[in-house]
């Protein structure tokens, strides 16, 4: 009972049935699931998952055209998970909504629920209703975000346009949901102008570490800064393991992520238990880990951005020899690619 889990799902009551108004049945493809605080507690233990950070998922309150109506239920449900949160501390945190895409009222929401609801972070989704997250005009809301060294936890949304007919939302478009976000994050300055604003990428980051140097050279040609840096500043995010701690997404991701950047997540209830459990042994039976990664994975490395849930843990230590060699080799070969494009 010692995870802390960074990715794990909520749907209040009144969520629910602002959700089932508005003829909101399902969510990146799935139907909503059966959500509760005792039900959420029983996973937990058979997980062995003894904190978790609750969020709203997609649509966030983005299914709701009224600006007013939006930030209301944003308000009611940060409402809603601060007093679970303060009933149970050190079972359940909380990321709170904001409603973008207003990006005035979703900064006086995180101003009211980072100050005074005291609310772990943020969650922010990929896109509100086609507008990018990390696009132009969202200072505002980053500032805030800034000024309080806030953690923001980006998670996926419907992609804008129309859904491919037999191509589940969940599986295959979520993940470029995110890696558009994070593509942007980069690309239009924003981790380098607000540097205390901690981005957790759900579900491994989507596509980022598997094309992330595809990436860093797509932003060199449109901005010219280093592809070296823009390695860096893309391997510099959080990553949870939601969904994404098998044998085929972990030996990139602990390659990529700077040491102690990766984090436990679930991804319950939109990831039904017996899910849950496949990723997690997923992670236990990883021949690429050795048990201090996994501890840091399912608990230390949150506990440094979460420290109420337990102690600091100890800095983190080096990457291994091999994944040093290969950042290594990767930035030798970045640098030619960069000065032949140069010459050109």
């Amino acid at each position: 009972m010692d995870r802390i889990d960074v990715h794990q799902h909520l749907l209040p009551p009144g969520y629910r049935a602002a959700l089932e108004a508005n003829g909101v049945v399902a969510a990146g493809g799935r139907e909503l699931p059966d959500w509760s605080p005792a039900s959420a507690e029983q996973v937990m233990a058979g997980a062995g998952i003894g904190s978790a950070v609750l969020s709203i998922s997609t649509p966030g309150t983005t299914f709701l055209s009224d600006p007013a109506q939006a930030d209301q239920l944003a308000r009611s449900v940060n409402d809603y998970a601060a007093e679970l949160s303060a009933a149970a501390p050190r079972t359940f945190g909380f990321f709170a909504t904001v409603p973008l895409p207003d990006v005035d009222a979703a900064a006086a929401e995180a101003v009211r629920a980072l100050d005074t609801l005291h609310a772990d972070g943020v969650v922010l989704l990929g896109n509100a209703r086609g507008v990018y997250l990390g696009e132009e005009g969202q200072e505002a809301l980053f500032r805030v975000l800034d000024e309080r060294s806030a953690v923001a936890f980006v998670h996926p949304a419907d992609l804008p346009g129309p859904a491919v007919p037999g191509v589940l939302p969940f599986a295959a478009d979520f993940l470029l949901d995110t890696t558009r976000a994070a593509y942007l994050l980069v690309r239009n300055g924003i981790r380098q102008r607000f540097p205390n604003i901690k981005f957790v990428l759900s579900h491994g980051g989507g596509f980022v570490p598997y094309a992330s140097h595809r990436m860093s050279l797509g932003i060199f040609t449109q901005t010219g800064r280093s592809p070296i840096e823009v390695l860096e500043e893309l391997a510099g995010f959080y990553f949870d393991t939601a969904l994404s701690s098998s044998a085929a997404a972990l030996p990139t991701l602990l390659t990529f992520a700077e040491p102690g950047h990766v984090l436990y997540g679930s991804d319950w209830p939109f990831a039904p238990e017996p899910a849950v459990h496949y990723f997690d042994a997923g992670l236990a039976e990883f021949p690429g880990c050795d048990e201090a990664t996994r501890d840091a994975i399912r608990r230390t490395n949150a506990a440094a951005l979460f420290p109420r849930f337990g102690a600091v843990p100890a800095p983190v230590p080096e990457p291994p020899l091999l994944t040093r060699l290969r950042r290594r080799a990767r930035t030798r070969i970045f640098r030619v690619i960069a000065r032949a494009a140069g010459r050109r």
